[in-house]
């Protein structure tokens, strides 16, 4: 028997004095009311109402009952409510900047139609870190090597004009000595790739090639790096759908595999659990992930 349903038929009944009144002020079939407060009184061993006359009255018993059946449907109703409240707060998630607006707008209306509301802070890798850690957010989708991460987004270089190949080697950026005077091409990193997983490998391999230090540098912004990039015959280093979005040309590079790895980072495991439970493909596409970049 359901003791909260049971009592609440018997208070609205109660109430109004009348199954009948009772049973609709409750929502339910009089049928229903009667059948509960049918099973009430044999669980308690005696009646609650007299049925002897066209209106139900309360029994003695049923009078010491209803202050304690009230109660009962009180913190029940309450506990619905706070219940409620509890599944609608807004679950606060750091997000890369670099995020499209409108694919966030999609995510955020896919997790509603899984019964997470999300609440999404743009900001860089390092900060989306911190604010896990400082409880500023519950949950971020931190920066991790490719290797280690539920989403993979492949990085490559972006130039304004069409490099005429299908791979870009970062060895062509090399200046000959005894050469033409000419402006060092580089290579712009982006405030989401200035991690040591990504840096490091491409700084790495410019120091191996020969490169100047300069012609591998990180912009302040992405936007000051895609501008210097327009307005000369630099790279940046991005993702394919990054490169659409500026409408730059995207290539990958020939010496190294490059990517972007992210993961899901929570203070709770059941906020990282809620997360994991909606569509891999509906977080890697604000990403940039490619359909299969989820491990």
């Amino acid at each position: 028997m359901d003791v909260v349903a049971a009592c609440q038929a018997f208070v609205a009944v109660s109430g109004y004095g009348s199954f009948t009144v009772g049973a609709a002020a409750a929502r339910i079939p009089q049928s229903v009311a009667s059948r509960r407060v049918a099973a009430l009184e044999r669980h308690f061993g005696a009646r609650l109402f007299d049925r002897s006359s066209r209106t139900v009255t309360l029994t003695p018993f049923g009078r010491e009952l209803l202050p304690s059946a009230r109660r009962l449907v009180e913190v029940a109703e309450t506990l619905a409510h706070d219940a409620e409240r509890a599944r609608l707060r807004p679950l606060r998630m750091a997000v890369p900047a670099v995020c499209a607006p409108r694919l966030l707008a999609g995510l955020v209306a896919d997790a509603r139609r899984h019964d997470l509301v999300l609440d999404l802070h743009p900001a860089g890798p390092a900060e989306r870190a911190e604010k896990v850690r400082t409880l500023e957010v519950r949950a971020a989708l931190v920066a991790v090597p490719a290797d280690e991460g539920t989403w993979r987004v492949p990085l490559g270089l972006a130039a304004r004009t069409d490099q005429g190949a299908d791979t870009v080697y970062v060895e062509t950026l090399r200046v000959v000595r005894g050469g033409r005077a000419a402006r060092r091409r580089r290579i712009w990193i982006q405030p989401e790739d200035d991690v040591p997983h990504v840096r490091d490998r491409l700084t790495r391999l410019r120091d191996a090639l020969g490169l100047q230090p300069a012609q591998v540098t990180a912009a302040t912004s992405l936007v000051a790096g895609a501008a210097e990039v327009l307005a000369t015959t630099d790279f940046l280093l991005c993702s394919p759908s990054q490169a659409a979005d500026l409408g730059l040309h995207w290539r990958p590079i020939g010496e190294l595999d490059l990517a972007r790895g992210y993961d899901i980072a929570a203070a709770l495991h059941d906020d990282a659990e809620r997360i994991r439970a909606l569509p891999l493909t509906s977080i890697g596409g604000c990403l940039g992930a490619p359909a299969g970049g989820a491990s």
